[in-house]
């Protein structure tokens, strides 16, 4: 009998965190037998010293692509949380031949010529706060709000106190950049979206997952139930759908 395919994962974190986010899904999915890799973008973690007003959404997909090319990745199941939905959209149609698929955790899913402004209209709100401040290209991380929304759907007191240390500020560049997505090959590559669901801030809309995927394929949708940094809360659940997403 055939061993099981092992597969390489790339892990590529949202807004404001950095690699350490996924620490605790790393292991679980290593454990199984499979590569992982999960960078952090430049301007977070111990790029933190890079962030400017310069670094944008074009400066996080360069980081990734540069990552599969450096590395000689191939056949990747790509999974982007929250604002990095953004950040693989545009590696697909830069390298599309390097992978296996894209998961959308809890994700943003542009349009070709979008922004996050575009695609998340409340996140406007927290680049008008930046602008009043001494460096106004500084946007700092979402605030803490009651249960269940948290600390982006942490709750849990000394979960939410460790991720306050991984938390940084995110250059509005990130948020204004249009992503570019022409690449006609990149239709070919498998999406599958995975939701979180029961703890979602007011005012944020998630849109609606057409029912055909771009390959033509029935769109793959499922759902977990965690607040927004379920790689946090809810680790396990995670690496278990990240393995059949594979």
């Amino acid at each position: 009998m055939s061993s099981p395919r092992k597969k390489t994962f790339v892990l590529v974190h949202g807004a404001w965190h950095n690699g350490r986010a996924w620490d605790r899904v790393v292991p679980l999915l290593t454990g199984a037998g499979h590569r992982v890799f999960a960078p952090s973008l430049t301007g977070h973690g111990e790029k933190q010293h890079l962030l400017g007003p310069e670094v944008g959404l074009d400066t996080h997909v360069a980081d990734v692509v540069g990552l599969l090319v450096g590395e000689d990745l191939a056949d990747v199941v790509l999974v982007g949380h929250s604002y990095a939905g953004m950040v693989i959209s545009a590696v697909a149609d830069r390298v599309p031949d390097r992978l296996a698929g894209l998961v959308y955790l809890d994700a943003m899913v542009p349009a070709d010529g979008e922004s996050v402004l575009d695609v998340m209209p409340l996140t406007r709100h927290l680049l008008d706060l930046a602008a009043g401040s001494d460096a106004p290209w500084r946007v700092p991380p979402l605030p803490e709000g009651p249960a269940p929304v948290g600390l982006f759907g942490v709750t849990d007191p000394a979960d939410a106190a460790w991720l306050r240390t991984i938390l940084s500020d995110e250059s509005a560049r990130c948020f204004e950049q249009p992503v570019r997505l022409d690449n006609p090959a990149a239709a070919a590559v498998h999406r599958t979206h995975i939701h979180c669901v029961g703890s979602t801030p007011e005012g944020v809309a998630r849109r609606p997952v057409p029912a055909t995927q771009p390959n033509g394929t029935p769109s793959q949708v499922w759902e977990l139930q965690s607040g927004h940094d379920c790689m946090i809360t809810v680790p396990d659940r995670l690496a278990e759908l990240l393995l059949k997403a594979g």
